[in-house]
């Protein structure tokens, strides 16, 4: 499945994404460095109504924040990653198993943690202010 969005529709199209994917705890999301994998993260966690501050994890490798009614929400971005092993010393399985929403940018640096029925996602930068989201349900 292919959908189009600007950024000025990135909230409408976050909720409309979570609806279509409702089942689906982890999702892994490519796309080229800039594609808009964080915004759109962002965006997905305003959608569940998370009351933490969203920043990337690119440094901190693994963010959690809170919804309004407490559940756990967790943000990893593996750039920084170097192996496989290095991201189980970091507990990325356990939070990929926990049973909460697990967005998960670069996930292409330890393909063999994810479950199963992760739901892999690719951004892709139309132009300035167009992106496209590809995903298979």
């Amino acid at each position: 499945m292919e959908v189009n969005f600007t950024l000025k529709q990135i909230d409408k199209t976050a909720a409309a994404f979570l609806a279509e994917a409702a089942g689906y705890k982890v999702f892994a999301f490519h796309g080229d460095m800039g594609a808009g994998k964080t915004t759109f993260v962002h965006a997905l966690c305003d959608a569940l109504g998370v009351t933490d501050t969203i920043s990337s994890p690119t440094f901190s490798i693994i963010n959690e924040y809170k919804t309004e009614d407490g559940e756990p929400v967790y943000h990893m971005d593996l750039y920084r990653i170097k192996d496989e092993n290095e991201a189980v010393n970091a507990g990325v399985e356990e939070y990929l198993y926990s049973g909460h929403f697990c967005f998960v940018e670069w996930p292409d640096k330890a393909p063999a943690l994810f479950p199963e029925d992760t739901l892999h996602i690719t951004i892709i930068s139309v132009d300035d202010i167009t992106r496209k989201l590809k995903f298979n349900l």
